[in-house]
């Protein structure tokens, strides 16, 4: 993968691969933003995660929000 950045007439020509109409004054905006994008991916695309284990095996987390009323309410008794 390539480190360096977007130009504005390589967001057109992906814009148009992609068949997105873009209006040609947006086209540096469009770049800075995939740009900024990229700058903040490419640490996490960096990270060894070899001994994390999958989603499906990590206990989930209850929201507070999902908790039913009667649950609130135990917690709420229990201070």
């Amino acid at each position: 993968m390539t480190t360096e950045d977007l130009s504005p007439q390589e967001a057109a020509r992906w814009a148009l691969r992609a068949g997105l109409p873009v209006e040609p004054g947006r086209l540096d905006v469009i770049a800075a933003t995939a740009n900024h994008i990229q700058h903040v991916l490419r640490p996490l695309r960096d990270l060894d995660l070899s001994d994390a284990a999958p989603a499906a095996t990590r206990p989930t987390l209850t929201h507070p929000s999902s908790r039913t009323p009667g649950e609130e309410q135990a917690d709420a008794l229990a201070v």
